[in-house]
């Protein structure tokens, strides 16, 4: 399979990178490229060969003129070491800022985006931290992801919101805005047919759930690639309707996982995904990292997973796309995918001991509970500043 497809609609030109290795070597050509301007934002990044290679790219764009901005949260970059991005950030033509600072009263929220904005004309974004973990094929090497290119005027709503997040990310008294107030503020493109869904700290609506219920209406074929799944129960109910009203759904989890807690707490709910319908698939050669969903013809792809730490506590991107060709190039690598994967059944949902089916209900407790009300009422605490 094509590790880049480039895909044209009427307003916006698209580039589908299948690996983590295409994306970030495109993310690197197109800094090296810039003219104007390069806004970057990463939750990752670590001092490995491809950290160093953008560390030199951002210095050398804004050598040569172009206005750099490099967002890197607090967390994500905690094991560089102070002066890391010194000679960067002391250039004059570039800014660098660490996103919240943890603190006892904000630790829990973090950047997860993975952004890049050149020239407000091309944007990436994706589920790529900048870490060697994800600069391989997904098979043979590396973590399985990717993300895609957007050349066309959406790039400049992507462009203002980095903006917003750069603005806020070293505030002395760090708060989250309500969810009804970000909602509200005025974008410039506004075309139906793509539209970035910005996901921010909150418990009330929720721009990713609210698009992804509307497509599931009239939903016939459903596929859904998800790093970390634990959805709410609402989102959930979502996808198992859309079954019931006899629509197909596939679901892309990992074999293999960074996170143990987390790929426990989703095995919990294999019994009932399958009780529902839902075909379910655990990927075998790497560990997956990719955030894909794909109804009908509309694509999600983004920074956002499907568990209680994307959809409530972090900062996430998705971009929602309405494309036929494109989706049929985001099923193409599902169908991949699916071909190096294994399929879960009942029988193997039942074959494990029973220490490891109460570890699989502690974990998605604690995970689905604990840390979302934890979050909640640390976020409860932020709002009530004055």
């Amino acid at each position: 399979m094509d590790d880049s497809t480039i895909i044209a609609s009427a307003t916006h030109r698209f580039e589908w990178h299948s690996t983590g290795h295409a994306l970030l070597e495109a993310k690197l050509a197109a800094i090296a490229q810039a003219k104007r301007t390069v806004r970057m934002e990463t939750y990752i990044y670590t001092d490995e060969d491809i950290g160093r290679r953008f560390r030199a790219a951002l210095i050398e764009a804004a050598q040569r003129g172009v206005q750099v901005w490099l967002l890197v949260d607090a967390l994500g970059g905690m094991d560089l070491s102070d002066d890391y991005f010194d000679q960067l950030g002391a250039l004059p033509q570039a800014a660098m800022k660490w996103f919240n600072e943890p603190s006892l009263g904000s630790w829990a929220f973090r950047d997860h985006r993975k952004l890049l904005v050149i020239d407000s004309e091309t944007a990436f974004v994706g589920g790529c931290n900048i870490a060697e973990d994800y600069h391989g094929d997904g098979v043979t090497r590396g973590w399985r992801d990717g993300g895609l290119r957007i050349d066309g005027p959406v790039a400049v709503e992507l462009e203002a919101e980095f903006d917003q997040q750069f603005e806020s990310a070293d505030q002395k008294q760090w708060r989250v805005l309500k969810r009804k107030k970000q909602q509200t503020r005025k974008r410039g493109c506004r075309n139906p047919a793509i539209r970035p869904l910005f996901i921010h700290p909150g418990y009330g609506d929720s721009p990713l759930r609210d698009a992804v219920r509307s497509d599931l209406r009239q939903a016939k074929d459903i596929a859904v690639t998800s790093a970390y799944f634990l959805p709410t129960g609402g989102f959930l109910k979502q996808f198992t309707d859309a079954v019931g009203r006899g629509a197909r759904m596939r679901l892309m989890l990992g074999g293999k996982s960074d996170v143990k807690l987390m790929q426990r707490a989703t095995q919990a709910m294999y019994s009932k995904l399958l009780r529902a319908g839902i075909e379910v698939f655990e990927y075998q050669p790497q560990i997956l990292h990719a955030k894909l969903l794909v109804i009908d013809d509309v694509v999600y792809v983004g920074s956002s997973n499907l568990d209680p730490r994307s959809l409530r506590i972090n900062f996430e991107i998705m971009i929602r796309v309405v494309d036929p060709e494109l989706a049929s190039r985001a099923r193409q690598q599902f169908d991949h995918d699916v071909s190096l994967s294994a399929m879960v059944t009942p029988e193997s949902v039942w074959d494990v001991s029973w220490w490891e089916l109460v570890a699989q209900k502690l974990a998605r407790w604690i995970l689905g509970r604990v840390d979302p009300r934890v979050s909640e009422n640390m976020l409860r605490r932020l709002q009530r500043r004055p």
